[in-house]
């Protein structure tokens, strides 16, 4: 039977794919620990949206930010003897015809929008700002020198577009208010 708890980490610190321990407050697990972090809310987005094509679609992302932690969880300098999966530019690309297809039933935007409008709206801006979290985190790992692909961090700036708008495509299709901000002047 596998033990979920393993007593290794009981000190503070963990492993890497590729067996180096590290702090457990180091970059890389703060990395992969956010990324994990975007993949339960984006489980929450799917179950208040409550939607097929949506499901589908989350789910897809979901698997990816599977693969993101595994690069993100492996160490560069080490030889990992375990297959993992690639991320491609295709995954981009899919991020952004979707965008694209929920952008075609969307009202123009003429100002910033208050997050809200429905439980699945909101709880999908609050996905969308941990993305931003994980995309800032992979930005600091590349300023500190660590080994991150750039199409990890391509990924994560896309699907923060791609949350943003399915934010507004729940609340469109839900026909929910969108809250225009104003400023006070």
């Amino acid at each position: 039977m596998f033990k979920i708890y393993t007593k290794t980490g009981d000190k503070g610190g963990t492993s890497l794919i590729g067996g180096v321990r590290v702090p457990k407050n180091h970059i890389r697990i703060e990395s992969y620990g956010t990324v994990d972090e975007l993949n339960s809310y984006i489980g929450m987005v799917n179950d208040l949206a409550a939607n097929a094509e949506i499901s589908e679609w989350l789910r897809e992302i979901q698997d990816r930010l599977f693969t993101v932690g595994s690069v993100l969880a492996t160490n560069p300098d080490k030889e990992v003897k375990m297959k993992l999966p690639d991320l491609h530019d295709a995954d981009v690309v899919w991020l952004e015809d979707r965008i694209d297809q929920m952008n075609e039933s969307l009202p123009e935007m003429r100002s910033f929008i208050l997050p809200g409008g429905n439980l699945a709206s909101s709880t999908c801006h609050v996905a969308r700002c941990v993305c931003r979290r994980a995309e800032r985190i992979c930005v600091a790992m590349q300023e500190q020198h660590e080994v991150i692909p750039e199409l990890v961090i391509q990924y994560l700036n896309r699907l923060s577009d791609f949350l943003f708008v399915l934010c507004r495509y729940i609340s469109h299709i839900n026909h929910a208010p969108e809250v225009p901000w104003r400023a006070r002047l």
